[in-house]
């Protein structure tokens, strides 16, 4: 066995090949803010406990959806994928033609308002850069 010619991958395809491209890619994407909204549609969602369980600092997917009442809907998950609402119609069209080009955009909870029993959730827009 001593005699056992190895080869041993060196470089950017030993490191793609041992963790995958993903754990590769991560450290080097970076975010960019592109503008800061909040959440529309809270009060037509039909489990409210996800409202009550969202904190400051809180990462969220942005997802295209099929909408017949808004061709440019961009819907708003927590991360484990539970239905917090969507971009306002107002801000979503520029975030739409960027998903729509295959950009991926994320976002992030600046801040909670309570008004009555109406929560006003403030977020951050990015767009992730690799």
């Amino acid at each position: 066995m001593a005699d056992e010619l190895t080869i041993a991958e060196t470089g950017l395809v030993g490191v793609v090949e041992e963790k995958g491209l993903g754990d590769v890619l991560k450290p080097l994407s970076k975010e960019i803010h592109l503008f800061d909204s909040f959440i529309a549609g809270t009060t037509h969602l039909k489990d409210q406990t996800v409202l009550k369980e969202l904190k400051v600092g809180d990462r969220l997917l942005l997802i295209r959806e099929d909408n017949k009442f808004d061709t440019n809907a961009v819907m708003i998950l927590t991360e484990d994928k539970r239905k917090l609402g969507y971009v306002p119609e107002k801000d979503n069209i520029v975030f739409a033609r960027l998903m729509d080009a295959g950009k991926l955009l994320s976002a992030k909870v600046e801040k909670i308002e309570l008004v009555g029993t109406f929560s006003k959730i403030a977020i951050s827009i990015f767009l992730v850069d690799f």
